[in-house]
């Protein structure tokens, strides 16, 4: 029997090890380098309260993705526990399972987002709302308006993000709603960004976007009944009771009832080459090293690690010194339990006890490091142990390990966290119950440094015949979960099919038609 040894057990490599147990004889042995299921996919639990790494809302146009979720997890055929409080009706699916009986169930969320800015609530994305004019101010719309005018007008070119950003809002609103933000995600200003980044998260959005739908939005419906609008117009998603890493624990779990193998605490050091093959990867583990042979190797490893851990190959000096220079983003979420928020509900969305309804909320204020806040109440009442009482809050903040804020000791940053969260007027310290931090490594692979030089590497990767670069780390691509799921799928289709070419990877979220436009609900 042949074997595949996949690296990392998150989204991408728990769909590679699904899809080859059922769609050929291969057997697969996943290697996760932590003790958690999930990658940044991960779902925490701490004093009975849990953490969504990120936020992940379930949602994707690909069909192929959506069975393979409710395969795992059938819709809600019954109300929640927030619906049933405020006995709100929801698109539920005929036969489903009761969230208030069963655990196995994905619930039908509402998408709301934010923008905090000048102590205000802004939508995300902008809107052309009379609430954003009397937000903003006469001054400022006027400035906004005359922008995206001459935006219009004149065109730059699409070097970097923050022209990408211009050319769709102009510069004023540019500077008001992305510049800071995206300093703070990324650690550089906009201007140091390729325009990639841009292309693949919004593609399709901007003004001209957003007045088409508010014009249209009634008259356009897609076949299947849902609304078709642009990239973050999305306004429904589906949702795991407990969080994503219930999902892909779930995943895991099948993977070794079908037979295949989940490694935790395997940290992959090596990969063995000859002839232009992975034969063997070499694993430290707490018991110590061990080597594992190998037919293939799907790695969702960040880039930089994967070109460094290659042996008995020798690895071109612009391929080594690219990979070296590849950036990415490490993260840091503080949660806040509180006994209430001070921020409350303006939307016409009725909410348990007048709650903001934001599952996120981005951060704009200038006077703190802080980039964005999750509300999980909103994602799932069940993250939290009590949700009529208490609400709980995820702090993000975006850094470099090594920095500043990644050498803070814990009880320092989370005391910043909830001094930044007190300052901006969304609790009362008197109201805080209790706090965690969580750190990622690697969370976000960046779209700079020495990013633009990527083909290099993928043309030498490609050259590694039964190796299949997967997921968001593995690509260096900022993709969404199902598009990490996806380059899992293509590429087991292509080993399926005895196909060597890996082009049609690759090619996963580069289409110009935005991937978050179909949501399936029924």
């Amino acid at each position: 029997m042949k074997t595949a040894i996949i690296i990392g057990a998150g989204p991408a490599g728990l769909t590679a090890a699904t899809e080859l147990l059922k769609r050929t004889d291969i057997h697969p042995i996943v290697l996760e380098s932590t003790r958690q299921i999930g990658g940044i996919s991960q779902t925490v639990q701490y004093h009975g309260n849990r953490m969504d790494i990120g936020g992940h809302r379930f949602f994707s146009k690909n069909e192929r993705v959506t069975a393979w979720w409710e395969e795992l997890m059938p819709l809600q055929g019954s109300p929640a526990l927030d619906d049933l409080l405020l006995d709100k009706h929801k698109p539920m699916a005929k036969g489903g399972p009761d969230p208030e009986k069963t655990d196995c169930v994905m619930l039908n969320r509402e998408r709301v987002s934010r923008i905090f800015f000048l102590r205000k609530f802004f939508d995300y994305p902008i809107s052309l709302k009379w609430a954003t004019f009397a937000g903003m101010g006469m001054k400022n719309t006027f400035r906004a308006g005359c922008g995206y005018l001459k935006a219009i007008l004149k065109k730059l070119p699409e070097t970097s993000l923050e022209n990408f950003y211009i050319n769709r809002f102009g510069r004023p609103l540019y500077e008001m709603f992305f510049e800071d933000y995206t300093t703070k995600v990324w650690g550089v200003h906009p201007s140091e960004i390729g325009a990639d980044w841009g292309s693949q998260r919004v593609k399709g959005l901007s003004i001209f976007a957003l007045l088409k739908d508010v014009f249209l939005r009634p008259f356009r419906q897609a076949k299947d009944g849902q609304k078709k609008v642009e990239t973050s117009l999305i306004e429904q998603f589906i949702y795991p009771k407990y969080g994503p890493g219930q999902l892909w624990t779930l995943a895991a779990e099948r993977v070794q009832a079908l037979g295949g193998e989940v490694l935790m605490e395997h940290e992959v050091v090596g990969l063995i080459v000859k002839k232009h093959q992975i034969v063997s990867v070499e694993v430290q583990t707490p018991q110590g090293k061990r080597t594992i042979p190998c037919d293939y190797c799907f790695s969702s490893m960040p880039i930089r690690d994967l070109v460094a851990s290659l042996k008995g190959i020798d690895v071109p000096t612009e391929v080594a010194e690219t990979a070296a220079g590849l950036p990415y983003r490490d993260f840091i979420t503080v949660g806040v339990l509180a006994k209430k928020l001070k921020i409350v509900n303006g939307t016409h969305i009725r909410t348990w006890q007048n709650r903001v309804p934001d599952t996120w909320i981005y951060v704009q204020e200038r006077d703190v490091k802080v980039g964005r806040l999750q509300i999980f109440n909103n994602w799932s009442p069940y993250m939290v142990k009590d949700y009529r009482n208490t609400v709980f809050v995820g702090m993000e903040y975006f850094c470099n390990e090594g920095d500043e804020l990644w050498q803070m000791s814990e009880k320092d940053f989370i005391r910043m966290a909830v001094q930044e969260l007190v300052k901006i007027d969304v609790v009362d310290s008197e109201d805080v119950l209790d706090t965690t931090q969580v750190k990622i490594r690697k969370a976000y692979p960046a779209y700079f440094g020495t990013y633009k030089q990527l083909p290099v590497i993928r043309e030498f990767l490609d050259s590694i015949s039964n190796l299949w670069c997967i997921g968001r780390n593995g690509q260096h691509r900022y993709n969404n979960m199902d598009h990490s799921m996806l380059t899992a799928m293509e590429a087991v289709d292509n080993i399926a099919a005895g196909k060597e070419d890996k082009q049609n990877v690759w090619n996963v979220n580069t289409e110009t038609e935005y991937h978050e436009e179909k949501n399936k609900l029924q």
